[in-house]
């Protein structure tokens, strides 16, 4: 496989069953492809090598581990300036409860998803983390009362080949 070759089907079968159970042993992933061990462990290697993973997880039922409040978190800077991105950037990194963090166009700046146990938590996140941060214009909250889709695997149909 070329670094520009385009993924064929078996490649694209191979990112679907990681996407879905990356602990699968190059036996049981090979028969999922129809390939055998030695081949579809090759692949995988190319398909790393390509630069196709960020890395192997486990994904943790965030109930079971005591946080189920997930709150949106809507973030507008005093002004959007490269200095004042990359500290507020900076910042974030060093927050536990962030699990997402993404700087956004429209009416506000950054759109973040923390995770905590409860709202006394939140409140001491907002006091002791955000709050304090330099920058910051405006924070807006919405609490998230149901979870109505959550995926891990991205789609990929676009990959096939024609």
């Amino acid at each position: 496989m070329a670094a520009d070759q385009q993924l064929d089907k078996i490649d694209h079968a191979i990112l679907e069953a990681l996407q879905a159970n990356c602990s699968l042993s190059y036996t049981e992933l090979a028969q999922r492809v129809h390939l055998s061990a030695t081949p579809c462990a090759r692949r995988v290697k190319l398909l790393e090598d390509r630069g196709y993973f960020r890395g192997r997880v486990m994904l943790l039922d965030p109930d079971r581990v005591g946080l189920p409040v997930n709150v949106f978190v809507q973030v507008t800077l005093h002004h959007q300036v490269k200095a004042n991105l990359q500290a507020f950037e900076q910042a974030v990194a060093q927050w536990p409860e962030v699990m997402e963090c993404y700087l956004m166009t429209g009416d506000f700046d950054y759109l973040m998803r923390v995770v905590v146990p409860d709202l006394r938590s939140y409140q001491r996140f907002l006091d002791e983390s955000l709050t304090p941060t330099p920058g910051i214009d405006n924070i807006r909250s919405s609490f998230s009362i149901k979870q109505v889709a959550y995926r891990t695997a991205l789609p990929l149909n676009h990959l096939i080949p024609e």
